[in-house]
């Protein structure tokens, strides 16, 4: 399932060009025209991250964050803060009131996307870890959703060989495993195989559905358990 982003921006303008910009790039994206409704709407879908303007009728930026960081499950929520104002002072405010990365406009997509992708993959790695740590029995269900019950439970059965087979790994994607083991970022990954941080995304996508797991984390520790590469 595709990540969720919130835009909350009142320029309809920018607004639409950094959802069509998110869209193509295989996020799902809502989008609030003001900070009353980025609120409720937060509160609704539960997004995975906020792309936030600061100056915006009802609740500006600050004000948005600031009424997040006070529910306790989205003290983790990443924010973007994207405003005209680039001033030092401007940029504190922001990182007073609990934002991640402070974006001055104009901006080109691909930085607002770099800046996404590598906040999105350390708050799946945090909650990961939160929900790893927190229980005592890391092999159950907290870990392993419900919908990879049959793979598990014959998982055990299986010789790392026989369960390689089973996931049906192609050559590139036991390439990016073992690379993904080692701790390499998409990026890291697609410079030593000559090949983009996209087509990277698509081959750990993939991994991910094969094994049916939640994120990286839990596909690196199932991948070390049964001894995938």
């Amino acid at each position: 399932m595709p990540l969720l982003i919130l835009v909350a921006e009142d320029d309809p303008a920018i607004r639409l060009s950094v959802t069509d910009y998110l869209e193509l790039n295989g996020y799902s994206v809502i989008a609030a025209e003001n900070g009353e409704q980025a609120l409720s709407m937060v509160e609704r879908y539960h997004p995975h991250l906020l792309i936030s303007d600061i100056k915006m009728p009802q609740k500006n930026g600050y004000e948005l964050i600031k009424n997040i960081r006070k529910l306790p499950q989205y003290r983790l929520l990443p924010v973007i803060l994207l405003s005209e104002r680039g001033a030092t002072t401007e940029r504190i405010l922001g990182y007073q009131a609990g934002c991640d990365m402070y974006l001055p406009k104009p901006f080109q997509m691909e930085e607002l996307g770099a800046i996404m992708r590598n906040l999105l993959e350390r708050s799946q790695i945090i909650h990961s870890e939160l929900r790893f740590s927190q229980n005592d029995h890391p092999e159950s269900a907290t870990i392993i959703p419900p919908d990879s019950k049959k793979l598990s439970d014959t998982s055990d059965n299986l010789n790392p060989q026989e369960l390689q087979n089973k996931l049906e790994l192609t050559k590139r994607e036991e390439e990016v495993l073992k690379l993904l083991m080692e701790g390499h970022s998409n990026i890291e990954i697609g410079q030593r195989l000559h090949l983009s941080h996209r087509t990277i995304e698509k081959y750990v996508s993939s991994l991910l559905r094969k094994s049916e797991r939640n994120n990286r984390i839990e596909l690196i520790r199932y991948a070390m358990e049964y001894h995938l590469v």
